[in-house]
């Protein structure tokens, strides 16, 4: 999920905490006060989250995106949650 502004990151963060059996296993704010937050659980539970997150961040700001991507490669997984950006 991206969300524009950190309180609507936080507002959906929260939201799919309590919503659905997920974790948090990474969030970056990069620039232009863009907010990504990655979570991690069973598919059911993740697009539950998924879902309570973005009508949360709508509520209190901007949701720029929000995908689901099923049984993700392990190969993209250790890109996405590795702490270096491939950018630099």
């Amino acid at each position: 999920m991206e969300t524009h502004g950190f309180i609507a990151a936080v507002e959906a963060a929260d939201a799919m905490t309590k919503a659905a059996q997920v974790s948090i296993t990474r969030y970056e704010v990069t620039r232009g006060a863009l907010v990504t937050i990655l979570v991690r659980g069973e598919l059911s539970a993740v697009e539950a989250a998924v879902a309570a997150g973005a009508a949360a961040a709508e509520a209190v700001g901007d949701l720029r995106a929000r995908h689901v991507i099923p049984s993700p490669s392990p190969d993209i997984e250790d890109v996405l949650l590795a702490r270096h950006a491939l950018s630099q």
